[in-house]
């Protein structure tokens, strides 16, 4: 008898055909194991800018506007009748007067302090100067 070799022979692998098919969860599977297979969020520098920045502008925009309304000048009056104008009347300022003298003269029994501060209010004085030829208004009592 003749001895014969037995010589291994390697076949190519081939995959089966229904291993490369992705399959698609069924209704009733819980979504949590199709998220585990979701890879993580990635933002890129323009949106981490947009969802930071849309937030900030939008809290800027809130925090101007009560800024502006808790800054606003208060209501004077509630009714339209107390709102009328002061009644004053137009003194031009002669060589060697003050506030302090037009104010006496003005109105002696009252506090000459607060009738200078009403003047100045009335006629917008940045300082406690006046030159003259110059015309005040005065407030009347």
């Amino acid at each position: 008898m003749s001895a014969t070799s037995l010589t291994q022979v390697s076949l190519p692998v081939v995959a089966h055909p229904a291993a490369s098919i992705r399959q698609v969860p069924r209704a009733g599977v819980s979504s949590a194991k199709a998220s585990k297979a979701l890879p993580p969020l990635r933002l890129t520098r323009r949106g981490r800018i947009v969802l930071v920045g849309i937030p900030l502008m939008l809290l800027a925009a809130v925090l101007l506007s009560l800024a502006g309304f808790f800054t606003s000048p208060a209501k004077a009056s509630d009714s339209v009748a107390d709102l009328a104008p002061t009644p004053s009347v137009s003194v031009t300022v002669q060589p060697g007067d003050s506030l302090w003298a037009i104010a006496g003269y003005v109105a002696p029994d009252r506090d000459a302090r607060d009738v200078i501060a009403d003047i100045v209010q009335l006629n917008n004085l940045t300082g406690g100067a006046v030159l003259p030829g110059q015309q005040l208004f005065v407030p009347t009592y």
